[in-house]
């Protein structure tokens, strides 16, 4: 039995959800759920719920039935073992990442005597030395998509020295297949100039690189009493921080309700959206421009971190439960690692005065989770630190994607040359973090803030001067907002009836990434699609039901959901209950050193304490015993 109304989804209550669902009769024969996932309570619900009320455990489920191409969605309590309402949703396609069928659209494609005869024109025999990498089509106005209202893939195709090649050092250039996934048929080989097939050398582990180095001494962590923090489920509490956290399915590791020494800071935060946009016009790249959270379902792809060296310390990990297509669940072992990490300097001062020095080491608390989308890995790794602060530290890493070319090709103008006849596209990556702030309650305002010089004059008469421009933002049609690095524009987030005891509202700052926003053209279809990508930030009043940047169904969606949408209701944002939407730009140049595997690239944000406190919320934390004054011998 739960004792949180946000205790993970349980196995148990899977299986019985599920079997109650199926029993019902209410959907067709064959039903799939693409979705199934915690039906979290209503905010309103969660913030009245006190210890020990009753909990109904209610789950959610996205279904599809391919025969008829019709989405339902269905919510079943796993409690009173009842169906709660099941209902159609017509125009719509489910997440486009189901196992099995991507499975079978590969057997397809292998079987398809078009493809292979394309193989075979490039000097391709042996089919078992062969990847194929399935891909969501997207929308782009084309005839074959017939509106959205096929569900289709699209595949390319790969060529191995042995099975354990790394397939893109071989791309089979102008090799593009389509299959319906509910007809289960390839619906064209799309078979274009035949360029030869690379002969990279792709092997990155250590049994190919050659000699590793020498100079790379050990270096230990220990804590020898145990780590700092206490874990109750995932319940955690660490130095004056109290939060939960889980695994989404579509979200990924998503942090609730975090408290500052028993203050409301954070009710919810998460991964909204991403979309990954390629650069290149060639035939194999310029549809790509997959939804990794809305299509491919990144939860579901995350690592168990039980080999390798993901986290380092004295270290937690959590299970997650996981629901497959036909509502069976599975646990995707220590998929969340928790560990504290020394970060440096906390705060210091030495007095020249008096000589005296006092200094204090900071340490942060990481909950991180991985997740492998296909040739790309995503870290997100959540830190808590002692003064206060939270950031969202993202790390890429993986495989870039490649095209083969021809000799004497011109130099690529939309990607970089990594090896010989390789180039590797431009591409973004562009992600929608939700921040739900209750920064000492409900009631909040948003202020964009900006440096603005005085010019020389009365108010400035040396030229030295400068003010801190507050602007409230007050309603949803200016809530849409973009970087201005030239003024250091951020924004504040403050309590509309809390102060501080200096008289000024309680807040904290979001310092955002800097980077691009998306880089299509605003007229594609790409663009349309991810309207979220559009602006640095987004401010809505708070809904239960908005939860995804580019809304609930962004497989094929050929509109502008989500966002772009929901702001035109134009709600208030003075003094309301408000949600923060921040797009992070990650725009990728491709260079020849991120071949063939790239180091890791980083992404973030920080939630810093503005007049949330009176003063330095950290002068408490104790000196470290292995601060010494004796000078190190050599």
């Amino acid at each position: 039995m739960s004792a949180h109304p946000l205790d993970p989804l349980t196995a148990d209550e899977a299986t019985t959800a599920s079997r109650v669902l199926r029993e019902s009769g209410q959907l067709p024969e064959g039903t799939l759920y693409p979705l199934v996932t915690l039906a979290e309570p209503a905010k309103a619900a969660l913030l009245a719920w006190r210890d020990g009320d009753p909990i109904d455990r209610q789950l959610r489920y996205l279904c599809w039935h391919r025969e008829t191409r019709a989405a339902y969605e269905a919510l079943v309590s796993a409690t009173h073992e009842r169906v709660v309402s099941v209902e159609p949703v017509p125009g719509v396609q489910p997440l486009y990442l189901l196992f099995a069928e991507l499975y079978m659209g590969i057997e397809l494609i292998k079987a398809d005597e078009r493809w292979q005869a394309a193989l075979k024109r490039r000097g391709v025999d042996n089919l078992d030395l062969i990847q194929i990498d399935p891909w969501p089509a997207g929308s782009h106005g084309l005839d074959f998509e017939e509106g959205g209202k096929r569900r289709l893939l699209r595949a390319v195709t790969y060529v191995l020295d042995d099975p354990g090649d790394n397939a893109y050092a071989h791309p089979v250039e102008n090799l593009v297949v389509i299959v319906d996934l509910d007809q289960m048929e390839v619906v064209d080989v799309q078979d274009g100039e035949a360029v030869p097939i690379p002969r990279a050398n792709g092997r990155y582990d250590a049994e190919h690189v050659g000699p590793m180095r020498t100079t790379v001494k050990p270096l230990e962590i220990t804590q020898p009493e145990g780590p700092s923090f206490t874990l109750d489920g995932t319940h955690l509490s660490w130095e004056k921080w109290d939060l939960r956290f889980d695994l989404h399915p579509i979200e990924g590791l998503v942090i609730h309700q975090a408290n500052y020494d028993g203050r409301p800071v954070l009710h919810r935060a998460s991964i909204a959206e991403m979309v990954v946009p390629y650069a290149s016009t060639a035939m194999n790249s310029w549809w790509k421009n997959t939804y990794d959270a809305g299509e491919m379902s990144i939860g579901k792809l995350v690592n168990s971190l039980v080999l390798g060296c993901d986290c380092l310390g004295e270290i937690r990990y959590v299970d997650a439960t996981i629901v497959d297509e036909n509502g069976n669940p599975y646990v995707i072992p220590q998929a969340i690692c928790l560990h504290e990490e020394d970060f440096g300097i906390l705060w210091k001062h030495t007095d020249l005065m008096k000589g005296s020095v006092e200094v204090r080491r900071s340490r942060r608390m990481v909950l991180s989770a991985i997740h492998t989308v296909g040739n790309y890995e995503y870290g997100f790794y959540w830190y808590l630190y002692q003064d206060g602060r939270l950031q969202l530290e993202i790390k890429l890493s993986g495989i870039v994607q490649t095209e083969a070319v021809p000799d004497g090709a011109p130099a690529p103008k939309h990607g970089a040359i990594i090896d010989d006849h390789l180039v590797s596209p431009h591409h973004q990556h562009m992600f929608s973090i939700r921040l739900d702030l209750d920064v000492d309650g409900t009631d909040c305002q948003v202020l964009e803030v900006d440096a603005i010089p005085v010019p020389m004059g009365s108010d400035n008469p040396h030229g030295n001067a400068w003010v801190s421009r507050e602007t409230l933002i007050a309603s949803e049609r200016d809530g849409k907002r973009q970087l201005d690095t030239a003024s250091g524009r951020h924004w504040r987030i403050v309590s509309s009836t809390q102060r501080n005891g200096l008289g000024q509202p309680t807040g904290y700052s979001l310092l955002p990434h800097v980077g691009p926003m998306i880089l299509n053209d605003p007229s594609s279809h790409v663009s349309r699609r991810a309207g979220f990508a559009s602006a640095a930030l987004w401010v809505t009043a708070y809904d239960d039901r908005e939860m995804h940047a580019a809304g609930d169904y962004p497989n094929q969606n050929a509109g502008a959901d989500g966002l772009p949408r929901w702001v035109q209701q134009d709600r208030n944002l003075d003094g309301a209950d408000v949600v923060l939407w921040h797009t992070i730009g990650v725009t990728h140049v491709a260079r020849p050193e991120d071949w063939p595997v790239m180091p890791t690239e980083y992404a973030g944000f920080t939630l810093k304490p503005y007049g949330f406190f009176d003063r330095n919320p950290a002068l408490d934390v104790p000196p470290s015993h292995a601060c010494h004054t004796e000078e190190s011998s050599s």
